[in-house]
């Protein structure tokens, strides 16, 4: 399936060397290229991260950085065939599986950080209203919000928790597609175990199919 063009590794298909990392801390606003097929009608589930790490702008993937949890429970949940090792770039091969079912993906801030703590709340509600605008535009079935501390800033929902969120409040939200909140799947985030992480994304795919079947839509 043919996706929206993406720059290749900006390192050339390598690893980048501790010393290189700090270099892609900038004020990009496009610090990685979002994962989306060129027939917008193809997306089903957009899965939406805070924003990228260093590792994930030097290499122009997502969620690239070696013991980053998110592949490995997409993986365990059944939504890859195999573990995707984004390290040095994301493959064509692994670009064209994720297009083929549907699966698509971009941030809600596009700045590349050290850490997610250092977006302000500004950048992060201009995220939320980005991903609206996004979601209205592509119509998947389901948008998945990777990291809830941020969802909570970016939404102005301070108690919101993991899973199915009310929408009819969120500021020019499609009201036919779901928005979703898991946790962040980072290893700084000690409270998610690998097999919890997959838990979560399992869920995410069972709505996502729901929505599928017809008259569910």
């Amino acid at each position: 399936m043919t996706g929206v063009p993406r720059r290749p590794s900006p390192l050339g298909g390598r690893r980048p060397r501790r010393d290189e990392l700090a270099g892609f801390a900038t004020d990009d606003p496009h610090g990685v290229d979002d994962v989306l097929p060129a027939d917008a009608g193809q997306l089903r589930l957009l899965i939406v991260g805070v924003n990228p790490g260093l590792w994930t702008a030097a290499v122009n993937a997502p969620f690239a950085r070696p013991g980053n949890r998110f592949w490995p429970s997409l993986h365990r949940a059944g939504l890859t065939d195999h573990v995707v090792d984004a390290a040095v770039g994301l493959s064509v091969a692994d670009e064209e599986q994720l297009l083929s079912r549907g699966i698509g993906m971009t941030n809600l801030v596009g700045r590349a950080t050290a850490r997610a703590d250092e977006l302000s709340r500004e950048e992060l509600r201009a995220g939320a209203a980005r991903v609206a605008a996004v979601a209205g535009e592509l119509r998947p079935a389901v948008v998945a919000v990777a990291g809830v501390t941020a969802f909570r800033t970016a939404f102005e929902r301070p108690k919101a928790g993991y899973g199915e969120q009310d929408t009819s409040d969120v500021p020019g939200w499609p009201g036919d597609v779901v928005l979703w909140v898991l946790p962040q799947p980072s290893g700084l985030n000690a409270h998610e175990t690998l097999d919890s992480l997959a838990a979560h994304w399992r869920q995410v795919w069972s709505a996502v199919e729901a929505r599928d079947r017809p008259g569910e839509r």
